[in-house]
């Protein structure tokens, strides 16, 4: 039983390196960079080698195995690039919201203290010039003033995160004081 068990091993073995082999031999004479195969649960990737010309493959020794390109196997739970669910990314509607950006690295604040009020939420009217959250860097707190006046529509940061310099705070639907 283990003689039987080996020989369908020693097939199976065969059987995949024979078909790696092929795949190879498509990238390299199509001058393909990638070729991705899926079947049974299984995906398997062939990737051309940088090194390796593009023409025939040549002869191996008898016993070895000579593949110019690198296989890959993966189920398709290992690989989640290659799901056959298609990601489908809405698209953005038009806007003319204008970016608030922090002016320097540190951690946010939308308000003066845990208790307060939060400068601004989303929803409500800001001027030029007022404050829209505090900036901690160096246990030193500065304002972050609003350089247009409208509508606030999204405020991807939270309250106690760290910003980097230029990354958005707000996002401001320039508008005319009601």
């Amino acid at each position: 039983m283990a003689e039987e068990m080996t020989e369908d091993i020693e097939t199976e073995t065969e059987t995949i390196t024979e078909t790696v082999r092929k795949l190879a031999q498509l990238v390299a004479e199509h001058g393909l960079s990638e070729l991705i195969v899926e079947e049974a649960g299984v995906t398997l990737i062939v990737k051309a080698s940088a090194a390796v010309p593009a023409g025939p493959v040549p002869a191996a020794m008898p016993g070895s195995v000579t593949v110019p390109a690198h296989p890959h196997l993966l189920t398709q739970a290992q690989s989640p690039a290659y799901s056959e669910t298609p990601v489908l990314t809405p698209p953005k509607p038009k806007s003319t919201a204008i970016a608030l950006e922090s002016p320097m690295v540190g951690v946010f604040y939308r308000s003066a203290s845990p208790d307060d009020p939060p400068f601004v939420s989303v929803g409500d009217f800001v001027k030029v010039g007022q404050p829209i959250g505090l900036i901690e860097a160096m246990k030193v707190y500065s304002e972050v003033p609003s350089e247009v006046s409208g509508r606030v529509t999204e405020m991807p940061v939270e309250s106690g995160k760290l910003v980097q310099q230029g990354q958005p705070l707000i996002f401001v639907e320039p508008q005319q004081y009601p």
